[in-house]
């Protein structure tokens, strides 16, 4: 990560180099969005918004007056529906979330365990609008990846068990930070990539959960889409 770029938009370099071309993705509300931005020229995705739609495009050049977009994706961001996109109920959405149909889903997250578990949800006694999807995307998504910073204000946030109210368990299977990259494994958690000068003891030091450092470790690579 250098000077220039941010923590979120090395994440989201990151993870754009994990979906393939023909995936259909759901990216999350927040840093999960970004990643559509940097994803390589020769790889094309189906987004899903769980509001109902497959084929998001990008902002719209003729958004009406604020306050009345025609189109918005779960966050309520203005959006436009590529050739071949399509929209439906919340009810199909939702089917197509818990019925296996989604390559991956990349989420935000509070907090992750050492065994795959997601807290990302709610923090108790701070108002929260719902869960809205994130359990279903968790569960349903045949890969998910999870986007959050390695720490928060010097809090640890990669832990041996989660202290927040849980998302899902046991179904993490790639965690971006900007200083690793981690992949679970049999409840698991597996030390793959570090950032560029980043070591394992710094890595350790800022993670309370046991993980094993693979045989095959390497520094990160990113999406130089934008560079």
């Amino acid at each position: 990560m250098t000077q220039e770029m941010s923590a979120k938009e090395f994440i989201a370099r990151r993870i754009a180099l994990e979906l393939k071309d023909g995936d259909v993705v759901n990216l999350g509300i927040g840093l999960p969005t970004l990643v559509a931005n940097y994803l390589p020229a020769d790889v094309h995705l189906m987004l899903h918004s769980e509001n109902g739609f497959v084929g998001i495009g990008p902002v719209p050049k003729d958004i009406p007056p604020i306050g009345k977009p025609r189109l918005v994706n779960a966050g309520g961001n203005p959006v436009s529906i590529l050739p071949g996109g399509s929209t439906f109920d919340i009810s199909t959405s939702f089917a197509l979330m818990r019925g296996g149909h989604l390559d991956a889903a990349v989420l935000g997250g509070m907090q992750v365990a050492e065994n795959g578990d997601l807290a990302n949800w709610m923090i108790p006694g701070k108002n929260v609008p719902g869960m809205g999807g994130a359990m279903d995307l968790a569960v349903g998504a045949k890969m998910l990846i999870v986007a959050m910073e390695h720490t928060s204000n010097g809090e640890k946030k990669i832990l041996k068990k989660c202290t927040l109210p849980l998302t899902v368990k046991n179904r993490v299977s790639t965690l971006v930070t900007e200083m690793a990259l981690f992949r679970f494994r049999d409840g698991k958690m597996f030390l793959e990539e570090t950032a560029p000068g980043v070591s394992v003891e710094e890595i350790r030091a800022a993670t309370e959960a046991d993980f094993t450092v693979s045989d095959n470790l390497k520094e990160m690579v990113i999406s130089q889409t934008g560079l």
